[in-house]
């Protein structure tokens, strides 16, 4: 929940915020962790920011 990158992919599917940031934690877990946080890193620069909208957890 550092930048909403987990919970901005959920909203914009329409998926659970819970179950994305699940499946992130596994694949990070599973893949060593690395690539999970550079990936993350990229979406967090690439994905555009939330204005104006408010996002309830």
């Amino acid at each position: 929940m550092i930048a909403g990158v987990c919970g901005g992919i959920a909203e914009y599917f329409g998926w659970d915020k819970a179950i994305v940031r699940l499946g992130y934690l596994l694949l990070s877990i599973l893949s060593a962790a690395f690539p999970g946080v550079l990936v993350y890193i990229i979406l967090w620069i690439v994905m555009p920011e939330n204005k104006g909208r408010t996002i309830y957890m």
